[in-house]
């Protein structure tokens, strides 16, 4: 039997960059995954000719110059530039908060100054001191009228409570724009591999055994001796086979058709902002890559309920939670030859851009090398 010195749990980005980085330090390396396929939830399906974001809407932003130059050595971005747009029961807005959003919801309203002003009036017709809750929160941010239309029923939709019933902490901050600029990141880079994400994690992997359909437990009990080290990228409870609890998160749901339609919604995602719409949004693949193909593919995206099994997407970080959470820690910093690593394995949301940067820091810490030189 082959003895590595590296088992890596979960063939997403965090564990593609430190197999790629292992190799490259002449390191042995298995990559396993429970899933059927790798790249984790950013994997892309072909499907009518068209990459297909299987676990929702991937876009690739970052201002980490280091970030975006390795990236680049696995694929070729395009020039895609994130700008959705929200519904609201037929009324159409930008997003972000921008000018745009501003004329069309206050007609009348076409200077930032007169933006200002709209918003500062409502904010101070609200009366709200120190915020309860995450409506009021909101509230006191950008006043009644955004609230109304473009924060409150997808916030609902999203955590599955009334706004009333959310901590206040859940926003910090709901940013305005005062410019005419639809681009919803203000990082420096954006764009979408060229030819899907699972093709460039493929490139990361390139001379790397993986083996996917592959449960972790099931593995370790026939050959608890595989590998040196194990860089564990699961959910960091499943690890302990939940003996202190059972951490939360809220989970995502999908239905995708295709369509006999060249362009069906004319914009990659469109925000379903009113409470009644069941779904949040509707994702059209094919903008994500400029396609002009004869079909088209829709996916609808239903905020979940979570519960264990199923797939977790955002983890609920709570009190409750977060002392759990530590308390795994606590006994994951006992593990010698075990790292913890990853959304699940940190219990933490990662834009996909602070996903490599956390890997790189774990190649610089683990294997000696930087993965930058």
């Amino acid at each position: 039997m082959s003895h590595y010195d590296y088992l890596v749990v979960g063939a997403g980005l965090t564990g593609a960059v430190f197999a790629h980085e292992a190799k490259r330090a002449g390191k042995t390396c298995l990559v396993i995954d429970r899933r059927n396929h790798i790249a984790g939830n950013i994997h892309t399906a072909e499907v009518e000719g068209i990459n297909v974001h299987v676990y929702g809407a991937h876009i690739f932003h970052t201002s980490m110059r280091d970030v975006w130059d390795y990236m680049n050595r696995f694929a070729e971005f395009n020039n895609y530039v994130n700008s959705p747009i929200a519904n609201f029961h037929g009324e159409i807005y930008n997003m972000p908060f921008n000018m745009n959003t501003f004329s069309k919801m206050w007609p009348g309203v076409f200077t930032p100054a007169q933006a200002q002003a709209k918003i500062a009036e409502q904010i101070a017709a609200e009366g709200i001191g120190e915020p309860r809750n995450l409506e009021e929160q909101a509230l006191s941010l950008v006043g009644r009228d955004i609230f109304e239309k473009l924060v409150k029923g997808y916030t609902e939709k999203q955590w599955g409570r009334d706004c009333r019933e959310l901590p206040a902490s859940i926003i910090r901050r709901l940013p305005c724009r005062f410019t005419y600029d639809n681009n919803y990141f203000n990082d420096r880079f954006q764009g979408i591999p060229m030819g899907g994400y699972t093709k460039m994690v493929e490139r990361m992997l390139e001379g790397v055994e993986v083996r996917c359909g592959v449960e972790y437990r099931e593995l370790v009990s026939e050959q608890p001796d595989i590998a040196d080290r194990t860089v564990y990228c699961g959910p960091i409870d499943a690890f302990y086979d939940f003996k202190l609890g059972t951490l939360e998160y809220r989970s995502l749901r999908f239905e995708t058709d295709v369509l006999d339609e060249r362009n069906h919604q004319g914009v990659a995602v469109v925000n379903y902002t009113d409470r009644e719409t069941p779904y949040t949004r509707i994702i059209e693949h094919k903008h994500f890559e400029f396609g002009d193909q004869e079909k088209t593919v829709v996916t609808r995206e239903y905020p979940a309920d979570w519960k264990p099994g199923d797939e977790p997407y955002y983890p609920i970080n709570d009190e409750r939670n977060e002392k759990l959470y530590r308390a795994y820690r606590e006994l994951a910093e006992q593990e010698g030859s075990v790292v913890f690593a990853g959304r699940l394995g940190g219990y933490k949301y990662y834009d996909m851009d602070k996903a490599v940067a956390a890997a790189f820091d774990l190649v610089r810490s683990e294997l000696g090398i930087d993965p930058v030189a």
